[in-house]
């Protein structure tokens, strides 16, 4: 096994962990970011199927996680369900969708979704929503969130942008966003192993991933702890606009 151990591999693993440990640190810092960062950096190296496989295991459990640390689980579920069911109805069907397209077609898919994420992520929410029509703009959000995910599993710009704009508490944000990402990651996962965008060894090195995470999602967690809430949206604010550059360059 040593002797198969080329150069290439080692440098291809260390790449790959550093992708996971930069998802990892940005998710424990801001409550978002690890595949908006992980994606782009993986599909550098592996391509865009396997880079999305990759996160699996890390997206799960750091959004499971940091979901139960909030203790915001029912009233998020009370509060977003509209943005949740929409956002799994619409991965799914996108999904069998572009299971048919070509491979021209699916790229110029990801290539609208990728200009959709850099025009919200370089906006900064002016506008607010009123609870009365919270539930029908969640509704909205989760639909086209869910088109995003179907094509690039990337539902996180059109979600923090709106979630931006109801002015939540820093860990407010945090655990309300977290419960949404896991609602949505589930089934989205669940449909692309089932349709073949996934296979068993690529499960099985998201489950290794875990790890150079989970370094990342720590310290990331400490560095938020030392944020106050104006430098907290400053570095959100921020952090959107480096990963609007990532997206086009991916």
């Amino acid at each position: 096994m040593l002797e198969t151990l080329t150069a290439d591999t080692v440098w291809m693993l260390i790449a790959c962990s550093v992708a996971f440990l930069l998802g990892g640190l940005v998710k424990g810092t801001l409550g978002v970011g690890l595949p908006l960062v992980a994606v782009p950096l993986l599909s550098l190296i592996l391509g865009g199927h396997r880079a999305i496989a990759l996160v699996v295991a890390p997206v799960i459990y750091s959004n499971l996680l940091q979901a139960l640390e909030g203790g915001l689980l029912k009233d998020s579920v009370r509060r977003f369900w509209p943005m949740m069911l929409a956002q799994t109805v619409f991965t799914v069907l996108t999904i069998q969708l572009t299971m048919d397209l070509s491979a021209r077609d699916f790229n110029q898919m990801v290539a609208f979704s990728v200009l959709l994420a850099l025009a919200l992520m370089t906006f900064t929410p002016q506008f607010t929503i009123s609870p009365r029509r919270e539930k029908w703009a969640s509704a909205l959000v989760g639909g086209l969130s869910g088109l995003m995910g179907g094509v690039s599993s990337l539902t996180g710009p059109i979600i923090i942008t709106y979630l931006m704009s109801l002015k939540l508490q820093r860990e407010e944000f945090v655990g309300c966003i977290s419960i949404i990402y896991l609602a949505a990651a589930v089934p989205m996962y669940l449909t692309m192993y089932g349709y073949g965008r996934m296979e068993n060894a690529d499960l099985v090195s998201s489950v290794i991933g875990l790890l150079p995470m989970a370094l990342g999602l720590a310290a990331g967690k400490r560095l938020r702890t030392r944020l106050s809430e104006k430098a907290f949206r400053r570095v959100l604010y921020v952090f959107l606009l480096i990963l609007s550059v990532l997206l086009v360059l991916r």
